[in-house]
């Protein structure tokens, strides 16, 4: 049982039944190996028809965000530019209109002052009109003081003017308080 040669074809049939074994085991293997290739082949031709397209599309999508970005930035500087020129004009038009009413008080104050003088009887005319010019320095201090006291107006007077007014202006309350002698 030593023979050499036996052992030799043993071995050589054990080698060749282990090589059909493993090919037999091999075969689907190899075959879903050469069906993921062809799939991967399919997939680089799709890839590579399709995506510099999506590419381009995506870079040109990409500048027209940017623009309508920078758009919107100018849009929103001149509203605000908008937004502050109607906040000048609204004051421009509140400074105007304060104006306008200080002008049509001082007008309205004006005509009133106006007509009173106008309809407001006349004083009697002073006795040192009537004077000669050699008399009129000899009046004592009691004269003076009595024709001051005619010229003034009374406290009734002075109330009626300021009718219709909170607060009578400053040159009216001191054009009353002021002798006319």
């Amino acid at each position: 049982m030593i023979d050499p040669l036996f052992w030799l074809g043993f071995s050589i049939l054990l080698v060749a039944a282990s090589l059909t074994a493993v090919l037999v085991a091999a075969i689907p293997a190899l075959q879903e190996l050469a069906r993921a290739a062809r799939s991967a082949e399919k997939l680089f031709d799709t890839l590579s028809r399709e995506l510099p397209p999506t590419l381009n599309a995506i870079r040109t999508t990409g500048l027209e965000i940017t623009d309508l970005t920078d758009d919107v930035s100018e849009g929103v500087k001149s509203a605000g530019q908008v937004v502050k020129q109607v906040d000048q004009s609204l004051d421009s038009a509140k400074k105007q209109a304060q104006n306008l009413q200080v002008g049509t008080r001082s007008i309205f104050v004006g005509v009133k002052t106006a007509w009173k003088t106008f309809t407001r009887q006349k004083p009697p005319r002073r006795s040192l009109d009537r004077l000669p010019s050699t008399e009129k320095t000899s009046l004592n201090l009691r004269e003076r003081e009595a024709l001051r006291q005619e010229n003034r107006r009374n406290k009734s007077e002075v109330y009626r003017t300021n009718d219709g007014y909170s607060e009578a202006p400053g040159w009216e309350t001191s054009f009353d308080d002021q002798d006319l002698s």
